[in-house]
């Protein structure tokens, strides 16, 4: 099934190399620059600032001439190396079971108006409360969690949204993809826990969980707190006993208010737990509760009579947070139903655990620099975010394997228990002990270039910010388009 002991550090650094191997199999054009770059990232001393800068490390052999070019013109197969990363073994969370999460992070570019196919993208602000919209390339991420307080993750998949795509659809279709390449690899089997795919707000759970079906897979996610959810109708004997006159049989029962504790009747299951971070926790929940589908947005074109999507809300309150004397409570819907008090235990932490991911894109961008390039082609930066993708894989890898290289200010700890930036700050000397594929670079000389005091004579057009279709609303627009 999969491995639960720890290994040793000469099959880790086996793994490691593997993974190298095949990562350079993986790239096709400009195939050693390529793997000079990710050396060239995972080895530099500091945070990545600008592309550039990369070429003045040891490890990146050749000018910063290749290095463009392999960013703009370079090919990685994407389809390997996805299959590449589900391999690798996964963490697991308790009883062997698989922990997903997905999340939108943003690449900002605001002052670049040549970029095509940026849209706006939502950003918080200074203050508190604070919003905004930025243009930039907003990318889906997928990454798998990891069990207790640690800031890793394993990032298995991205994909960039575009401008005319549907972001709960392409999520739909990233998370059906990635589950099957993880049956394929033999990482889920028949009689595992079902895979869950762990959410935060933003996203219309009900509606994923409908595109789901049929998949080994429980959708969880936050909700707002001002939600009016559904029960579920009566039967017929009961609305017959109600109604005694007659009359059409409901499709939905009674109305559970989050705002009012009134309509929330009595859980069915009720847990308290005590944690070191936020004190203790009290979880309730509360079974076989819907959405009420209406056609509008993404329902607007299903077929037949919108569709009654059980699961159980979760009402979770914590003593206290970081920062804040009063904590609100937080709500979540699973699609999952008649569940138990140590599922609903399980399902609450493991949603609490979704917040590493957060700590993974701080990584990517404050020291790994995946947003640092000013990149105009948005193909060139899918090349780049795969790129730090790997490099964020070779790390996990090595976690075991770097020498910690701490700073005098900072307190020893075990090779587990390494942070990205720590093992990063090791792997330089770690470098040597690796295979390293690419070939040695060939004795060239730099091109002409533009002649001095020439002027550009074709300046990049430029392209507007958001959606490139508007789409129908309401039933009325609907019928006027397609008639």
């Amino acid at each position: 099934m999969y491995e639960t002991r720890p290994r040793s550090s000469g099959v880790v650094l086996d793994d490691l190399s593997e993974f190298r191997a095949e990562l350079y199999d993986c790239l096709r054009a400009r195939r050693d620059e390529l793997f000079d770059l990710v050396d060239a990232v995972l080895c530099a001393e500091g945070p990545v600032r600008t592309l550039v800068g990369l070429a003045l490390t040891p490890e990146h052999r050749r000018g910063h001439g290749a290095l463009y070019d392999a960013i703009n013109h370079g090919q990685i197969e994407i389809a390997r190396l996805r299959r590449a990363l589900t391999t690798v073994a996964l963490p697991r969370a308790s009883g062997g079971r698989i922990v997903l999460a997905a999340d939108v992070t943003p690449w900002l570019r605001p002052d670049a108006p040549t970029c095509p196919e940026r849209l706006f993208c939502h950003v918080y602000g200074r203050r508190k409360g604070d919003h905004q919209m930025i243009p930039g390339w907003p990318y889906s991420i997928i990454a798998a969690l990891e069990s207790g307080g640690t800031s890793w993750t394993m990032v298995l998949d991205a994909i960039r949204l575009r401008p005319d795509d549907d972001e709960i659809a392409v999520t739909a279709t990233q998370v059906r993809d990635l589950v099957a390449r993880l049956i394929e690899a033999g990482q889920w089997r028949q009689g595992d826990p079902d895979i869950l795919i762990v959410l935060d707000a933003g996203y219309d759970t009900a509606r994923l969980a409908f595109l789901l079906d049929g998949l080994p897979v429980e959708v969880l996610g936050r909700l707002r707190s001002d939600r009016v959810l559904r029960r579920p109708a009566p039967s017929r004997r009961e609305h017959a006993l109600a109604h005694p006159g007659g009359g059409r049989p409901p499709l939905h029962g009674s109305e559970f208010r989050m705002k009012d504790e009134t309509t929330w009747g009595e859980p069915v299951h009720t847990t308290a737990t005590g944690t070191s971070r936020y004190g203790n926790a009290t979880a309730s929940c509360w079974d076989r509760l819907h959405h009420r589908l209406t056609r509008r947005a993404a329902w607007l074109e299903h077929p037949g009579e919108l569709p009654i999507i059980d699961g159980t809300l979760i009402r979770l309150q914590v003593e206290h947070l970081p920062g804040e004397r009063d904590p609100k409570p937080v709500w979540l819907w699973s699609s999952a139903i008649g569940i138990t008090a140590a599922h609903l235990d399980r399902l609450w932490q493991a949603f609490l655990r979704r917040f590493d991911l957060e700590h993974t894109f701080r990584m990517w961008k404050q020291t790994l620099g995946w947003t640092a390039p000013k990149i105009r082609d948005p193909h060139a930066a899918d090349r780049w975010t795969w790129l730090i993708i790997i490099v964020y894989a070779q790390l996990r890898l090595a976690r075991l394997l770097a020498p910690d290289l701490r700073r005098p200010w900072e307190r020893p700890a075990p090779p587990e228990r390494l942070t990205p930036a720590r093992v990063r700050r090791g792997f330089r000397h770690l470098r040597p002990r690796l295979p390293i594929p690419a070939g040695a670079p060939k004795p060239t000389r730099p091109g002409p270039g533009r002649p001095p005091g020439s002027k550009n004579r074709a300046p990049a057009r430029h392209h507007d910010v958001g959606k490139t279709t508007k789409r129908a609303e309401t039933l009325t627009e609907h019928r006027d388009r397609k008639g």
